[in-house]
């Protein structure tokens, strides 16, 4: 199934955000792709406070994955897999523990760990036409 939204800006993330994860409502992991500085992590930041997030929100670039708490008390992990140099270094964080738990999963920059990723996912691209963003959801 596939969902496009089109010529999105900042304001529309919430409602797009939203209906999203309604479309997506059976899956658990969502893998963002995008450019440098496509808005991947400025759309996750909106994903969370969809789920019911109320902690802050940061790129997990450094630390690789972050752990959110929703307002059901069940975690969201975000993962920014960009600094990875090989696939064997998210085994080193235990990645199937986050991505096995059963839990909503946002992952950054799948493709460095794109043979990892073998299981039922949605896929969400990001790209730029000028000022706005178009957002496409994508899952089997």
């Amino acid at each position: 199934m596939t969902r496009s939204w089109n010529s999105i800006t900042l304001e529309m993330l919430p409602q797009v955000a939203s209906e999203l994860l309604h479309f997506a409502a059976a899956q658990k992991i969502f893998c963002l792709y995008g450019e440098m500085g496509a808005g991947k992590t400025t759309f996750v930041k909106e994903l969370c406070k969809a789920l019911g997030v109320q902690d802050e929100v940061q790129s997990p670039t450094f630390s690789i994955v972050n752990e959110y708490k929703a307002d059901n008390g069940n975690p969201v992990f975000h993962f920014d897999f960009y600094r990875l140099k090989k696939v064997e270094e998210a085994f080193d964080i235990g990645y199937e523990d986050y991505l096995f738990s059963g839990h909503t999963c946002f992952i950054e920059w799948p493709e460095k760990v794109e043979s990892l990723l073998n299981f039922a996912k949605a896929d969400i691209f990001i790209s730029s036409d000028n000022n706005t963003r178009i957002i496409t959801c994508r899952y089997e």
